[in-house]
């Protein structure tokens, strides 16, 4: 196992460099992840090095699907690789985890395509920061007859919607968004599938 270190994190504090790290974690403030690293101390040196080789396995072999931008060890990713999937439909996901709340009601059969974001100009995250353009280029191959909006019903999903049906209706696609039923302010990643289910299958023209 070969990672590599900077000559200043070789020089720096193990256990701050540690803290800071896991700070940078979705939800993980200073108290929770000071406790995790005091349990990551305490385990023991065989558990903490196969740890660091799954995150390197994870750095070394997972990417992006060229195709439809969802974290994969293959190109194309398994769904974009199965030929029993609709090519004509293309539902449109804000992260990986939203994906996998839409594939696990079973009532979608297209294609996805990943945003890794939504829009939100007080982030800094503008159309630029998204696979947006991946998305257009998708529309050169002819086949694809609408694009499903699945984005979480929020004033950032909202917008992102908008943006997007604005610049898929003009290239003569069916631009439509799930229905009413999921809360606003909700996240789609946790939404029952039932509802979910509902939602997808009264989708309405944008």
């Amino acid at each position: 196992m070969h990672l590599s270190r900077t000559p200043e994190e070789l020089g720096s504090d193990p256990i701050h460099d540690l803290v800071s790290r896991l700070k940078q974690l979705p939800g993980i403030g200073e108290r929770t992840a000071t406790r995790l690293a005091m349990f990551l101390m305490g385990a023991p040196k065989e558990y903490l090095l196969g740890l660091a080789q799954t995150l390197e396995d994870v750095a070394e072999r997972v990417h992006l699907c060229s195709v439809c931008c969802s974290y994969t060890l293959t190109d194309p990713c398994s769904i974009c690789s199965d030929p029993r999937r609709d090519d004509q439909t293309i539902c449109v996901v804000a992260s990986v985890q939203e994906q996998t709340a839409v594939e696990r009601t079973g009532v979608f059969q297209g294609r996805y395509h990943v945003l890794h974001g939504v829009l939100a100009p007080l982030d800094g995250i503008g159309p630029e920061d998204l696979r947006i353009q991946e998305l257009i280029a998708r529309m050169e191959s002819r086949t694809v007859r609408e694009v499903i909006l699945a984005l979480s019903p929020s004033v950032e999903g909202d917008a992102t919607s908008l943006y997007l049906a604005n610049l898929l209706k003009p290239l003569g696609v069916r631009v439509t968004r799930i229905a009413s039923g999921i809360p606003m302010g909700s996240e789609l990643e946790y939404t029952d599938a039932l509802t979910l289910n509902k939602a997808l299958t009264e989708r309405r023209d944008l």
